[in-house]
């Protein structure tokens, strides 16, 4: 049950920050990504302040040893950047810069702007698909 309260309060934080710091607004993002027109920098703050506080929290759960809810951490343990990372990396940034929402915004907008979050969604779905489809192709291509 504790666990379940934590991870609620854990969404609800996350939800009220990307409403209070603009990112459910795709012009706001637009805006942030317009380099040559009217940028708005206000989001590099957004960034800034969730690196700073990542890099804060991270020291201070690894230190802890062990996590509250799991036997061990699972961290990545690969380095290096493959094509696949980087073109994932690309297609992802295009998509953000087009639509404006990435992910998490597009699952809290669903509430404020249904029409658009429920369709950013189900193409973002799609286009999981069919990135997993092609992922399995090319696995399998290269194991024959």
């Amino acid at each position: 049950m504790i666990r379940s309260l934590s991870i609620l309060a854990t969404g609800i934080m996350f939800g009220a920050g990307l409403a209070l710091s603009g990112m459910l607004n795709p012009s706001k993002v637009a805006g942030f990504l317009d380099l040559f027109g009217v940028w708005d920098p206000s989001l590099a703050f957004v960034m800034g302040g969730g690196v700073v506080l990542n890099f804060i929290g991270h020291r201070f759960v690894i230190g802890r040893g062990q996590p509250i809810y799991a036997q061990k951490f699972s961290l990545p343990t690969r380095g290096d950047l493959d094509p696949m990372l980087i073109w994932g990396s690309a297609l992802f940034g295009v998509g953000w810069a087009l639509a404006g929402l990435c992910p998490g915004p597009a699952i809290a907008s669903v509430l404020l702007n249904p029409e658009d979050g429920v369709l950013f969604l189900v193409l973002m779905m799609a286009g999981l698909y069919i990135g997993r489809r092609l992922q399995a192709q090319t696995q399998a291509a290269a194991t024959q």
